[in-house]
């Protein structure tokens, strides 16, 4: 059998404080607390700061992982909120080539496990996003997992401006125009393009 003996406080020897510096005890080296380290442990979560939910862990995750490439770039309206950001978009190819388009991302309470809400801030005619912002891609919506990151959604958004999707559409008269006739669709779309 194992004894297991009491832990013994220790003894408490008179320490005296000279001219701001921290008591010595026991005859050891002096301990000296620079910027938090060494010395006493602070309690971190008596300061009254809340505790992150793991959906505000994994979008600090996301977040340092994002590249946009040249075609997208990530800004913050507020730094301290990382749930609501700016992406604005700037493809480099197709009908939509030159133009910016702004989108609101929100990332909701319990992401990853429910997708972030994207919607487009910039009027556009396109198929996939309907004249009131509303964003139609799969990857929102059904064919979102929580192996998704906010990388996923910018890639998919920008694969939207180079391949429109007509069979899935929310502008639904965008997309019988992209059908049917591809060249009004373009001259329709240079007409919309935002100045």
């Amino acid at each position: 059998m194992i004894r297991l003996k009491k832990k013994e406080a220790p003894k408490a020897e008179p320490a005296s404080v000279d001219e701001g510096k921290a008591p010595v005890a026991d005859g050891g080296p002096e301990k000296v607390s620079i910027l938090g380290i060494g010395g006493k442990k602070v309690n971190k979560g008596a300061a009254g700061k809340k505790r992150k939910t793991p959906g505000e862990i994994r979008i600090q995750k996301d977040i340092a992982e994002l590249d946009g490439g040249d075609v997208a770039t990530i800004n913050f309206p507020n730094a301290n909120d990382l749930t609501k950001f700016n992406v604005v978009v700037t493809p480099d190819t197709g009908f939509w080539k030159g133009a910016t388009y702004r989108f609101t991302f929100t990332i909701p309470p319990m992401y990853p496990h429910e997708p972030p809400k994207v919607h487009c801030d910039t009027r556009i005619f396109h198929p996939n996003i309907n004249l009131e912002g509303n964003v139609c891609l799969n990857i929102l919506r059904q064919d979102w997992k929580p192996v998704l990151d906010i990388n996923a959604v910018i890639y998919g958004l920008i694969y939207l401006f180079y391949e429109p999707n007509p069979d899935d559409p929310l502008n639904k008269e965008a997309a019988q125009l992209y059908r049917d006739d591809i060249k009004m669709f373009e001259r329709h779309v240079q007409r919309t393009l935002p100045r």
